[in-house]
């Protein structure tokens, strides 16, 4: 990743957008997320109504805990507490470098929940990773191989249905024409790619910013829906994501995928989750668009779109397969669900594709969801993780609160 000169609006204060950007367009959304309470020098869980944060934690401790209720969304729309600020006050809080840390600031919007990510479930970017393994990580070759390889396939893989008998005699003919890929096996064939995103308590939330790694070359944002999943595997809400990836890595070899996945600061969710009630469900998650925006100091800009109508699995099967008899997850899970999002666009130089830049700036946006707006720096450079599950505890304890 390249490190141009700051100028332009990316490299501006309010990158990180107002809170009209990022709350959902229903002002009736049920709203539950994270603060850093400096009165208590922890986390709180928060409501977000009216545009005033509502500290829930005297009566739940922790997210995962009002995730786990019956009805979720019922319960945080009927509880009251302190007020602690107005949200767009919080929000512009939040970012790292004008931070005061006396006033609360917005953190990721999930806690125990294991971090999750399910990947190849769209066709588009299906190919892109066939194409980042046959390139071995090198950005220059992907341009040829991309334009040979969709000549060579001749097929509509967006009508695809993976695990169907039609995409096991696609299966048959790849493999016959010596193209069949891992990546193909997990796109189309029976079992998904579910992998760990990062470690309960590592991911990031908005306006802060996003890690990759300084030693990649090839690397790029994966805009994602994101379902809250309580323990019995029942979908609660969801909120937006960005899996960080580097391509370089991964293509190299797919057993680096930690390496390539799992970093400081590479796991991005929020703002907030907005919690299912008869207003918002799976039915309209099926239907959502997200969208994409990256700006860069140096003028690049890049647009996007990820259309949930086009994932080759239903979002409910990728669920099942993550939880279920055969693994239990007693605080539940966060699963990001892959993104359409396959970027080509050249930035540089001719037939090089696109890769990142420090202080690039993303934003993944839809109206019912909200902006989760993230600056890209090196992961090293990012700020440490350091809170775990005993610093968690162990706050709780000291404020009363378990």
């Amino acid at each position: 990743m390249t490190v141009p000169r700051p100028r332009g609006s990316a490299a501006g204060a309010d990158w990180a957008g107002t809170a009209a950007e990022a709350l959902p367009g229903d002002p009736d959304s049920v709203l539950v997320g994270r603060i850093w309470d400096p009165s208590g020098d922890g986390p709180s869980p928060v409501t977000v109504r009216d545009g005033e944060v509502i500290d829930l934690s005297h009566r739940f401790p922790t997210v995962r805990d009002i995730c786990e209720l019956p009805d979720p969304a019922a319960t945080v729309a009927g509880l009251d507490g302190p007020r602690v600020g107005d949200f767009g006050e919080i929000l512009a809080n939040t970012g790292t470098a004008t931070r005061d840390s006396g006033r609360p600031w917005l953190l990721a919007p999930v806690d125990l929940q294991a971090l999750k990510a399910a990947g190849v479930t769209f066709p588009v970017s299906m190919i892109e990773r066939v194409i980042e393994e046959r390139a071995r990580g090198d950005l220059a070759l992907a341009a040829d191989i991309r334009q040979r390889m969709l000549a060579d396939v001749g097929v509509d893989l967006h009508s695809l249905e993976a695990g169907s008998p039609e995409a096991d005699r696609l299966k048959g003919l790849l493999v016959a024409e010596g193209m069949w890929s891992q990546y193909l096996e997990v796109g189309i064939g029976p079992d998904a790619e579910i992998f760990t995103k990062g470690q309960i308590l590592s991911a990031v939330g908005t306006a802060v910013p996003v890690g990759v790694l300084a030693a990649s070359t090839w690397n790029n944002p994966e805009p994602e829906v994101t379902l809250i999943v309580q323990s019995s595997g029942r979908i609660v809400g969801a909120t937006l994501g960005n899996d960080v990836n580097l391509r370089d890595i991964e293509g190299r070899s797919a057993l680096l995928l930690p390496l390539a996945k799992d970093n400081n600061a590479s796991c991005a969710l929020g703002p907030l989750i907005r919690l299912f009630d008869d207003r918002f469900g799976m039915d309209q998650v099926r239907e959502l668009e997200v969208r994409l925006e990256v700006r860069g100091v140096d003028g690049f800009h890049l647009e996007a779109v990820s259309e949930m109508t086009q994932m080759s699995r239903a979002p409910e099967e990728l669920v099942r397969q993550l939880i279920g008899p055969h693994h239990r997850y007693p605080d539940g899970a966060a699963l990001m669900l892959g993104t359409m999002f396959a970027p080509i666009q050249d930035r540089d130089r001719p037939g090089e594709g696109f890769t990142h830049k420090v202080d690039d700036v993303v934003r993944i946006s839809c109206p019912a969801l909200g902006t989760l707006v993230n600056r890209v720096r090196h992961a090293e450079e990012c700020e440490p993780w350091h809170f775990g599950v005993r610093d968690l505890m162990g706050n709780l304890v000291r404020r009363g609160l378990l």
